[in-house]
């Protein structure tokens, strides 16, 4: 069965191939690439309780990208999830005494952006060969702190590439900063923005729209294309964690096959929590989605009450992946709930983009049943750190302790007795900061590498090697520009 790609404000009739549709990585339209179908897929979990990572990645892959030979896949995979992390497991799950966390930061930056980046970069450069592609692919990607440093790992010095990666200079943590200011690779460029991840990511599709901008670039030879997850080359691995996960399970007797389990994951773009939703549409046995966010609660209002309202205060937190007011993949999700209307679709995020609103109808909101909504304050977050670590002596960054809380939030306002899994997206040496402040009750002294060397001190763990190595790395990359003047950075790097 071939699963092609179209877009979320395009016909179907425009429909292209997996590898097509990763190479452009947002629609000419604006829309974002979806499946036409959902491929049909068998979850043995006979087989899949004793699988490897690789292998549950190769079955979900070679399900939705079709144009992909066996041969290409695996390779892609073997290049992806080899000792670049420091489990052999990829994506292990940690008991706790309310169920289980499901570790997703054992990758080369510490975070969950490096299960879809690692490999994003080998699936790039297969479909440019596939393709015939003569064009230096540019990647462009706004971040609000993971997503750039893992593009930048996955992409640096592989040829016929270069990625510029634009960040709030300050929305991230030091160790962010300083993962993406220090970045080697003759072909990565990092530049900081005078404003938030909102204008980043504004100006990053505005960009990417521009046609007179495209065709001066095509008369160079670049091509743009995106790492963010609004490229659908980064989604679809995201699936596979959810299945592994789930054989995992299995493999440990927590659940028998067929039962419901849980998920609660903190999100800001939503991408991530899209992943498990194409799980369970796929088949994976999954009960709640639990939507999880922190102060900026956009999400939470709109799956409470079916209205999305960017207008509000932008709150910078102390889980900044999650700062983020537009969440780009929701758009796939109401296209989905639309019944696949383009057209509504396409007038929904022309409403967000005139008026910072738009309201989804009865019908749309009863499909919404999958989810579960919530937010933790800082205070919630703080406590919630602290209560882990003294109930589990388990560390835990932020953004995984506002999925924590808001999972007990659910469990408390419903009372599911399903298993949970807290989806953990970072390393707590990514935040040693609010960590520490949480741990110790008082704030912590120093800033960056010294704080998580206490950190490492007071929670009797060695530092990662990730962090260790950023002692002696100079810092490469200077350049800062206010929100209106990236299109021009990217033109001066381009030589354009």
């Amino acid at each position: 069965m071939e699963i092609l790609y179209r877009s979320t404000r395009g016909p179907e009739e425009k429909a292209l191939t997996a590898s097509q549709a990763i190479l452009q990585g947002l629609a000419p339209d604006g829309g974002l690439f979806v499946p036409v179908d959902l491929p049909q897929v068998e979850l043995n979990f006979a087989k899949l309780i004793n699988a490897p990572y690789q292998e549950v990645a190769y079955q979900i892959l070679h399900a939705f990208l079709t144009d992909f030979t066996e041969q290409e896949l695996r390779d892609c995979i073997n290049k992806a999830y080899d000792k670049k992390f420091t489990t052999p497991a990829i994506a292990p799950l940690k008991k706790s005494e309310d169920g289980y966390f499901l570790e997703l930061f054992h990758g080369p930056t510490l975070a969950f952006k490096d299960m879809a980046l690692s490999i994003l970069p080998y699936l790039m450069t297969t479909a440019a060969k596939k393709n015939h592609l003569d064009k230096e692919i540019v990647i462009l990607t706004a971040t609000s702190g993971d997503t750039g440093k893992a593009a930048m790992a996955g992409f640096a010095d592989v040829p016929g590439t270069s990625i510029i990666v634009f960040y709030p200079k300050d929305g991230v943590s030091s160790i962010q900063k300083q993962q993406m200011v220090t970045q080697t690779g003759a072909n990565t460029h990092v530049v900081g923005i005078d404003g938030n991840f909102d204008q980043a990511q504004t100006n990053v599709k505005k960009i990417f729209n521009d046609t007179l901008f495209r065709k001066q670039l095509a008369a160079k030879d670049f091509q743009f294309s995106s790492a963010n997850s609004i490229n659908i080359g980064r989604l679809v691995p995201q699936i596979a964690y959810y299945v592994f996960a789930y054989a995992q399970l299995l493999k440990k007797g927590a659940i028998k096959n067929g039962d419901k389990v849980n998920f609660s994951v903190p999100t800001g773009n939503f991408g991530n929590i899209l992943a498990a939703y194409y799980a369970k549409a796929i088949g994976l046995p999954i009960g709640k989605l639990i939507c999880a966010s922190n102060k900026n609660n956009v999400l939470t209002d709109f799956f409470n009450s079916g209205v999305y309202d960017k207008n509000r205060p932008f709150y910078v937190t102390t889980s900044p992946s999650m700062d983020i007011l537009v969440s780009s993949n929701l758009e796939r999700l109401i296209f989905q709930l639309s019944g696949k209307n383009d057209q509504q679709t396409r007038i929904f995020m022309q409403l967000l983009n005139e008026t910072g609103n738009y309201q989804v109808n009865d019908n749309m909101r009863r499909s919404l049943d999958d989810f579960y909504a919530d937010y933790a304050s800082e205070l919630e977050t703080t406590n919630e750190i602290n209560r882990v670590f003294r109930e589990n002596q388990y560390t835990i960054d932020p953004h995984t302790a506002v999925a924590s809380a808001v999972a007990r939030k659910y469990h408390e306002a419903t009372g599911d007795k399903a298993l949970t899994v807290v989806v953990s997206t970072a390393s707590p040496f990514k935040f040693p900061n609010p960590v520490l402040q949480a741990l110790s009750g008082k704030a912590a002294p120093v800033d960056g590498i010294p704080a998580d060397e206490t950190l490492a001190s007071f929670i009797n763990l060695p530092l990662p090697k990730p962090i260790e190595q950023l002692r002696s790395a100079p810092v490469l990359h200077k350049q800062i520009v206010e929100p209106n003047a990236m299109q021009e950075a990217i033109a001066e790097i381009l030589g354009v």
